[in-house]
């Protein structure tokens, strides 16, 4: 009985962490394959239990052997189900899977106790936000009332959507700047010929009356206009070429400490020669991560430089990065600054390529807004995470979680 009951779990499991994919992938390949393979899963979990229904053989003793081998691996399929999967009863709210018990281990969200409490009041599915250790995450909640062994229960899903739904919006992101590039320098090139030609052409007619001369005059400021113009726009698509184009990383053991002190000899100084401050930290002299240095370190100057235009307008500005090892073992990176701060309500916006988050029009790191990208781009790269935060004692703060 505790097999049949314990595999029509797992089934449940499947079918909802299948349902609450397919409600939020709409549009998503990634999350409806997956919702199709866990959905598949379950049936199969369901036809093969009705297969065993237990019939009665006077004649045959049972295997218990067997049926505890049988046991042992339907536990350790619920162990390792890809969602978390909680069990509600009178007894109260029993983690059945792994990946629920990382969730409110340290590492996982940030207050045990507001898990719990959502997990507890859940009257209906949908999706939830969750503030864990690497920021705030998007979830699908599934709730399903079951009765097993006459007992009414309650089985709580939760399925993690942030990396996939962040992969789709990358991938996306990347496909539209490479079509815009190819268009846009497709325009541009004859646009640049046509211009540089007509003034070669201009430049040969020197024999040319007074009144000639003047009308000469206003076409060659108007052919300079379009080629300025048009080498502008051609610094511009080739900066947002960087979006898309960076090579895989090449992932290798990296010194925190002499790699926080290169990056301290190179940056520091122009902090101090403006009256302020750089400060570099780490929690321990050996901490090390495994990144690929050259895309970290292009990372962070990034960062850096956001820094120093949010601060250009301080008497005394003041730039903290520290490295520190984060609960769960995971390690963060984080830059601070002592400036304005994203405006409220741009906090997700701000790390989309073209986007303007000042009212001059300009980006928040006096570029063409691709800096905040490349840096989600390289840090997904990784395998890590990079989220904004709003400190208390105000001005920016982004963590990189790996």
């Amino acid at each position: 009985m505790v097999y049949e009951t314990l595999r029509l779990l797992l089934a449940a499991a499947c079918w909802l962490a299948a349902g609450a994919l397919a409600q939020a992938g709409q549009g998503s390949a990634r999350l409806l394959t997956g919702a199709a393979l866990l959905a598949f899963i379950g049936l199969g979990l369901a036809l093969s239990t009705l297969k065993r229904k237990p019939v009665p053989h006077l004649s045959e003793p049972p295997a218990p052997a067997v049926d505890a081998q049988r046991l042992t691996e339907l536990q350790a399929q619920l162990e390792h189900l890809p969602v978390a999967a909680w069990c509600l009863s009178e007894q109260g709210l029993q983690a059945l899977s792994n990946r629920a018990r990382r969730l409110s281990a340290p590492g996982g969200v940030r207050d045990k106790a507001a898990l719990q409490a959502l997990l507890l009041s859940a009257s209906s599915s949908g999706p939830v936000l969750l503030d864990t250790e690497r920021g705030s995450e998007r979830w699908q909640l599934q709730r399903q009332a079951l009765t097993l062994d006459s007992q009414a229960q309650t089985l709580l899903v939760l399925v993690p959507l942030e990396k996939e739904l962040e992969s789709e919006s990358l991938q996306a992101w990347q496909q539209l700047v490479q079509i815009l590039t190819h268009e846009i320098m497709n325009s541009l090139t004859p646009i640049k010929s046509l211009s540089q030609t007509a003034l070669m052409l201009l430049d040969e007619r020197s024999d040319e009356p007074a009144s000639a001369k003047n009308s000469e005059a206003d076409l060659r400021t108007a052919l300079n206009g379009i080629a300025h113009r048009s080498e502008g726009l051609s610094r511009f698509v080739r900066n947002y070429r960087r979006v898309s184009q960076w090579p895989a990383p090449r992932m290798a053991p990296l010194d925190l400490q002499a790699f926080f002190q290169r990056l301290q000899q190179a940056t520091a100084p122009a902090w101090l020669a403006r009256g302020g401050e750089a400060s570099f930290e780490l929690s321990s002299p050996r901490l090390q991560l495994l990144a690929d240095e050259a895309q970290l370190e292009q990372a962070l100057l990034a960062l850096l430089q956001n820094a120093a235009q949010a601060t250009a307008k301080l008497a005394l500005p003041r730039l903290w990065v520290q490295a520190r090892q984060g609960r769960g073992g995971r390690l963060q990176i984080s830059v601070r600054d002592n400036g304005p701060g994203v405006p409220a309500g741009l906090e997700r916006q701000i790390f989309l390529p073209f986007f303007s988050a000042r009212d001059d029009g300009e980006s928040l790191e006096g570029g063409q807004g691709i800096g905040l990208a490349v840096v989600r781009q390289l840090v997904h790269g990784m395998g890590g995470r990079v989220r904004h935060v709003r400190p208390l004692e105000g001005g920016a703060a982004f963590v990189l979680s790996f």
